[in-house]
């Protein structure tokens, strides 16, 4: 008789104990503060020579998309409980594999940008990084012909490492 009312005493205990306790879960593996609730991301600017003048404002939106698709999150214009700024400081092409007779075969088109990741509620989280991808295409093939596929590879990888880095939980 006694046997019965201690489980129910343990399980009551055990109820009241981890109802105090909060899981932050996601299908997305984010990892993001309880209490956040919002983002803002700043448009990037772009000081690398050999970039577009308006690659600053793609790769701004392409991580809005992200961070919108992947998280719980609302986008503000500023000042969001997250908040992303950065600027594109690389934006180079360069030979990627030599043949036997001394030429180039491929062609590696690299971006590099810095970000600041600010966590308002979690300061430890906080980050000034550089990401930096390529995509490589034959040196048969003029850039401006295969620019905009090579970018949009690039900008998926780049702005999935960003998102990673702040709010990835891997």
């Amino acid at each position: 008789m006694q046997r019965p009312l201690f489980l129910i005493l343990l399980m009551l205990f055990a109820a009241g104990f981890l109802s105090d306790c909060k899981v932050n879960y996601s299908f997305t593996g984010a990892d993001i503060p309880a209490d956040a609730r919002t983002f803002s991301v700043e448009t990037f600017t772009v000081i690398a020579p050999l970039a577009d003048p308006t690659y600053g404002l793609t790769i701004t939106e392409e991580l809005k998309e992200l961070i919108l698709g992947q998280s719980r999150l609302d986008l503000v214009v500023a000042e969001g409980d997250l908040q992303f700024e950065g600027s594109v400081t690389g934006y180079n092409v360069a030979p990627a594999a030599i043949a036997a007779d001394e030429f180039a075969e491929i062609n590696r088109l690299t971006i590099t940008i810095k970000v600041s990741y600010v966590n308002t509620f979690e300061e430890e989280k906080n980050f000034d990084r550089t990401f930096s991808r390529f995509a490589d295409f034959p040196t048969t093939q003029d850039l401006q012909d295969v620019e905009a596929a090579l970018i949009e590879e690039i900008n998926f990888q780049l702005t999935q490492d960003i998102f990673d880095a702040s709010l990835g939980s891997w």
